[in-house]
């Protein structure tokens, strides 16, 4: 056997420690994935990189009631996307600010704004990056956001939100739950352009290794797609948490936590549920 294959191999199946690498962005930047997650984000029958419009739809209205969203309240949108929650607000007369590192979706996100006739400030960067003298009346982070990040990204964006929140203000985002990590198994796969070509648009090899670190209540979904030019590999974490757990990072920040729902849509909590939603505010 290719002893260069053999460690090659070994490699792929090496377990990283928790948060070690960070390919986030180079997913949603790279020409070929970020078109195929804008499809995602604009397929109304699946919840990947966004959730089914009818829920969007029911999460804006919820939102907009329950925090007094009307002309003048001051939105900012984290990893807003195609902008399907700013768009939503600002119809409702918000003055709104959209941030994301997906050059794609924020194209899209400001061709629907020109059509709607909406006025959206739209912002094409890394919000762990972003940096303001503004203050928000309200800040989303949805769709489950907060677990993609390691504890010292959390950290970083929490005292973000901290430092751009109006008293007053409220915060609100979605994360996943333990119960959601329980049914979370470890597993190996290969196979011929992984994921029906999601990867690249050239034929390649594509390996899957799901990874469970129980005492950090996290998971890796790490892909190494293979291709005649080169290797890649993908690093999809996950954080799940308890309610005790988000609070602990909440309180940390300066930040307390005051309701605590199923979703974004204002659904009552459900310990044994897969996700739960916070509503937060200044300490």
């Amino acid at each position: 056997m290719d002893h260069r294959l053999f460690s090659d191999l070994e490699r792929i199946h090496a377990r990283p420690a928790p948060f070690e690498f960070y390919t986030a962005q180079e997913l949603w930047t790279d020409e070929h994935t970020s078109a195929q997650m804008l499809a995602f984000h604009l397929n109304e029958n699946v919840d990947l990189s966004s959730r089914r419009m009818a829920f969007i739809d029911q999460s804006a209205d919820w939102l907009a009631g329950h925090l007094g969203i009307a002309h003048g309240t001051r939105v900012i949108d984290f990893g807003c996307g195609p902008g399907l929650y700013t768009s939503r607000l600002a119809k409702r007369g918000a003055d709104v600010t959209g941030i994301d590192f997906s050059a794609r979706s924020l194209e899209y996100a400001r061709d629907q704004a020109r059509v709607m006739g909406l006025d959206i400030r739209y912002v094409n960067q890394n919000y762990l990056d972003f940096s303001t003298e503004e203050r928000f009346d309200v800040i989303l982070l949805i769709f489950c956001d907060l677990c993609a990040l390691g504890p010292a990204q959390r950290a970083v964006l929490l005292a973000k939100f901290k430092s751009i929140l109006k008293p007053g203000g409220r915060i609100v985002l979605d994360v996943h739950s333990l119960a959601a990590f329980d049914q979370r198994t470890e597993a190996s796969r290969c196979e011929p352009n992984l994921l029906g070509g999601f990867w690249s648009p050239h034929p390649y090899y594509g390996f899957l290794n799901t990874f469970k670190y129980a005492q950090e209540r996290v998971t890796l979904d790490q892909y190494t797609i293979v291709e005649s030019a080169g290797t890649k590999t993908i690093y999809n974490w996950l954080q799940y948490f308890s309610v005790g757990s988000l609070e602990e990072e909440f309180r940390e920040a300066g930040l307390t936590i005051t309701e605590i729902y199923a979703d974004v849509a204002g659904a009552p909590f459900d310990a044994e549920a897969g996700e739960f939603a916070v509503v937060a505010k200044l300490a």
